[in-house]
């Protein structure tokens, strides 16, 4: 009887520690130049918008950009819909972010980076991705990792996806 309530305790507990982590990963929208000062394009604006309507629904509750212009102004559009601060996390070291973002349990969040970056983050959160790069011209990509943190392992899916079919006059 000891051993049954012993094996049924560990079981509650394992069940207690097992959590999901959701993080969408996405590149700032199209820019003007190749500046780290300048501003989204019409295009980006509007690419912008798209983000927030494909992730609003998602229970994002942090969200968290390098300090540029244009990363802050990609996910500003959701923050401001959803209620919540754009925190601020340094573009390098890739591991600030992968650090803080292992920490969290239960989450949903979302982080906007660089072309040379996001595949980083991605990969440091322990995904796969197949792509090795992003294209200068590639800011369609939103990637979807999702941790699960077991009792006694992590795993990890990653699921890329595109978003913001943006079309300009």
């Amino acid at each position: 009887m000891r051993l049954l309530y012993h094996l049924l305790l560990l079981a509650g507990l394992s069940l207690t520690a097992c959590t999901t982590t959701t993080v969408y990963i996405v590149r700032h929208a199209e820019k003007v130049s190749e500046t780290d000062t300048t501003n989204l394009t019409p295009a980006g604006y509007a690419r912008a918008a798209a983000l927030a309507d494909t992730l609003a629904n998602r229970g994002i509750d942090s969200i968290f950009s390098t300090p540029y212009r244009r990363t802050r102004q990609t996910a500003q559009p959701l923050a401001t819909r959803l209620g919540l601060p754009v925190v601020d996390y340094p573009a390098k070291p890739m591991e600030a972010i992968v650090d803080r973002i292992n920490r969290m349990r239960t989450k949903t969040v979302l982080v906007v980076g660089h072309s040379n970056t996001i595949l980083e983050i991605a990969r440091g959160l322990g995904a796969q991705p197949a792509m090795s790069r992003i294209e200068a011209g590639d800011f369609d990509n939103l990637f979807q990792v999702t941790i699960h943190h077991g009792p006694f392992r992590k795993s990890v899916d990653f699921s890329p996806i595109t978003y913001g079919m943006i079309t300009m006059p």
